[in-house]
């Protein structure tokens, strides 16, 4: 059966990109001779039939927008087989045969299952922050976290720096420490916790102290949410309970590394596997999501992308180690 009709989506959390990535599935869309409908609120939208037609006009001057124009929502009601058999004649109403969605895990875990109850082939865009996906080397919005990370890490540091305080600097992660690697080495912060390595309070304690002997008067922790020890209020309490002559100061960056204009490296990123989603799609593809591995774009079954684990590059582990000296 050849496709005439598909619904694009955002569900989860937001992601710098994800207006991108909404634009090259419009766009590849009208290439292929497909016709693009956009869904509003990810799959609460799809139940209540909040679905509309778009065109090249409908995606124009987007590509550099934080967010996402077809807003995004979490659906307790789509959890439900009935909630799913609502979305599904919404879909059949608008005849609509095939799905894009842009999101994570819990976005292609519902449209896994939508298609085992209903036949809707759905190609995902992997649209998160946090680089957690397996089957593909970098997430949308990714790369702008990081950076937006960055530039407050960078201010931090010099407020540390005058005041010869300790900062412990919360960012996003409740699974996956990429935000925290990536940011901490960039910035470089003298520590670095994940939720992929044990970092104890006395390992923490341990490297401030040396930093000490080597007349370091300030310090950047950097703690990802989901870290064993607890996040960075309860880690930094931890620390000073133990060493109570630190001045020690918690911020927690939240949500401000969701928004923003995406980098010209996410903005890439979800062109190629908006347009990547359709191309799939157009191909008979279902149950996959679009990747970029190694500069090329590879297409990876859900079940994958659910179910394994996506771990942080020992290599870069190890670098934050040694640049911590």
């Amino acid at each position: 059966m050849s496709l005439k009709r598909i619904g694009v989506f955002t569900s989860g959390g937001d992601a710098p990109g994800m207006n991108a990535c909404i634009r090259a599935v419009v766009r590849g869309g009208i290439y292929h001779n497909v016709e693009v409908y956009g869904i509003k609120r990810g799959y609460d939208g799809m139940i209540k039939g909040n679905i509309y037609p778009m065109d090249s006009h409908s995606v124009s001057n987007i590509v550099q927008k934080g967010g996402t124009i077809l807003k995004s929502a979490r659906s307790m009601e789509f959890m439900t087989p009935e909630g799913r058999k609502k979305a599904y004649q919404q879909l059949k109403n608008f005849d609509i045969d095939g799905l894009v969605a842009i999101g994570g895990n819990g976005t292609f875990t519902g449209a896994k299952i939508f298609y085992e109850e209903f036949g809707i082939p759905t190609v995902g865009c992997p649209g998160t922050i946090d680089n957690d996906l397996y089957g593909t080397d970098f997430t949308i919005g990714y790369d702008t976290a990081v950076n937006t990370a960055l530039e407050a890490i960078d201010k931090i540091r010099d407020t540390a720096d005058s005041h010869n305080r300790v900062f412990f600097i919360e960012v996003m992660g409740r699974d996956s420490g990429y935000i925290a690697i990536q940011s901490g080495i960039s910035g470089g912060a003298e520590i670095i916790m994940v939720p992929e390595t044990r970092t104890s309070i006395d390992d923490v304690i341990e490297t401030l102290e040396k930093g000490k002997l080597k007349h370091k008067t300030s310090a950047i922790v950097i703690v990802a949410e989901g870290d064993e020890e607890g996040n960075a209020n309860q880690v930094a309490a931890k620390v000073k309970e133990k060493v109570s002559d630190l001045d020690i100061k918690v911020t927690i960056l939240g949500h401000i590394q969701r928004g923003g204009s995406p980098t010209s490296k996410d903005r890439i990123l979800a062109s190629r596997t908006g347009l990547a989603a359709i191309e799939g799609l157009v191909q008979g593809m279902k149950n996959v999501m679009a990747g970029v591995v190694n500069d090329e774009v590879v297409y990876v079954p859900f079940e994958d992308t659910i179910t394994k684990h996506k771990p942080i590059s020992d290599d870069l582990i190890r670098l934050a180690h040694v640049l911590s000296i």
